[in-house]
């Protein structure tokens, strides 16, 4: 049978205390919703549907890459009344699989074995067992075969002392789901539609209940509030970073690294403390990456050594560079092969050459340098006249002496100099030694300020 996925979250999350819808909220830089709607697609199915409430703009805003039907719950009635905003969607020969999008740890691999036992004759259900089950729903059974789920609230002291409880996440064949959503009513302590008195009516119907439970207790933790959002954030970085390992590459701490969206990292490389990877990040065979670098959007080729305190955002490193320690490259750089940039060098919308160095206290904005360029201390490429920006091109060989201000637009020569310390205004030729100074002068008998 094929698959239809609903995913709730029409919840405003009053405890995270905030504007945005809960859903939105972020686990390991995506918002938990899109975690939820990550494991749907895994799962083969294009026929996703998100009940949404509160703060839809929002939803609608970030998530309209989602291939999805989102359906407009207006009132908060219950669990079974969301479900039934967007069941009539779904036709009846597919299975149906319920989500919640407050759930983001879930794996596909417990949604699969929950959807195989799926059949006519049979509803399936993720269950856990709790030593402290206190405020979830209890497995009730007989004879060893389930015949209900009762709320906490409506629970019997004896019930209470069940500890196997419901994590809300079913598979049911759609006709089934709406024929018995259409049963169910709202007479309970709180005046809701329970999706968990479906059971009882599946039970009545002839249907078996048949249960299975997730590898890990949490994968089925919901987020209610900020401290139990950071509890799953540092598990999920744990399972990131042992899949990484798991690759080959090395992690000198587990617990002291973020990935904030999608890392590839080859084997062979190390990760050190308190690095930050957002967004789509890949890394080569053989890099290093030194302590507390942050990096997102970026592409790192082999061999490189990303030295201590750098950040690096959508820029393209080739094989053997070396970056850092603090250096900052901002979008639109490319280093070529062997190149380097030193410490404390800001690096925006520019390419370095192949074998070409900036090593020391430099900023390159706009700038085409060529291969095996030198580039000294200080040196500064003034691309902004205040209202435009503007080239500045050095050529294959060229040498920029330290303290140089490079006013753009302005063509360096191939294999040229430019001696320490000039203000370049205008094209420099090929082959030739082009500086700007005042004449050096003494003046004698000279005072220095004195603190009044």
């Amino acid at each position: 049978m094929k698959l239809s996925v609903i995913i709730l979250a029409a919840g405003q999350g009053t405890r995270m205390k905030s504007v945005l819808p809960k859903v939105m909220h972020k686990l390991a830089g995506k918002p938990m919703l899109e975690h939820v709607y990550n494991r749907s697609v895994e799962l083969g199915t294009d026929d996703i549907h998100i009940v949404y409430g509160h703060g839809g703009e929002h939803l609608h805003d970030y998530c309209s890459d989602f291939n999805v039907e989102w359906v407009l719950q207006d009132e908060q009635l219950g669990t079974a009344h969301a479900v039934q905003q967007a069941s009539p969607h779904i036709d009846d020969d597919h299975i149906a699989l319920i989500l919640y999008g407050d759930v983001p740890l879930i794996k596909s691999s417990t949604l699969r074995t929950l959807i195989d036992n799926v059949t006519a004759d049979t509803v399936s259900l993720l269950t856990v067992d709790l030593q402290d089950p206190g405020g979830y729903g209890r497995i009730v059974r007989e004879d060893n075969e389930v015949i209900a789920i009762v709320e906490h609230k409506e629970a019997t002291e004896l019930q209470k002392k069940i500890t196997e409880v419901n994590t809300g996440i079913l598979a049911i064949q759609a006709s089934f789901l709406n024929e018995y959503l259409n049963k169910i009513d709202n007479n309970n302590v709180q005046g809701e539609y329970y999706l968990t008195d479906l059971i009882e009516l599946a039970v009545k119907d002839g249907k078996k209940i048949l249960t299975s439970q997730p590898e890990n207790m949490y994968e089925v933790e919901g987020v209610n509030d900020r401290n139990q959002l950071s509890r799953l954030e540092r598990i999920k970085q744990q399972d990131l970073a042992e899949a990484i390992m798991a690759e080959g590459a090395s992690v000198a701490d587990p617990a002291r690294v973020d990935i904030r969206g999608d890392l590839v990292i080859g084997n062979d490389s190390f990760i050190d403390i308190n690095c930050i990877f957002e967004g789509k990040v890949s890394v080569g065979k053989n890099v290093t990456i030194g302590a507390g670098c942050v990096i997102s959007d970026s592409t790192i080729a082999d061999g490189c050594v990303i030295k201590p305190y750098s950040v690096i955002e959508k820029a393209i490193i080739d094989n053997n560079v070396e970056v850092g320690p603090f250096a900052r490259l901002r979008p639109g750089t490319r280093l070529k092969q062997n190149s380097k940039v030193g410490n404390f060098v800001e690096v925006k919308n520019t390419q370095l050459g192949e074998g070409s160095k900036a090593s020391h206290l430099t900023y390159l904005g706009d700038t085409d340098v060529g291969s095996k360029v030198n580039i000294g201390a200080g040196t500064i490429t003034c691309n902004y006249d205040g209202a435009n920006k503007h080239k500045t091109i050095i050529k294959d060989g060229a040498f920029i002496g330290s303290d140089s201000q490079l006013v753009a637009p302005v063509t360096i020569g191939e294999n040229s100099t430019i001696g320490a310390g000039s203000t370049i205004t205008r094209d420099t030729e090929d082959g030739a030694l082009t500086l700007s100074r005042a004449a050096q002068k003494t003046i004698k008998g000279w005072e220095k300020p004195k603190k009044k």
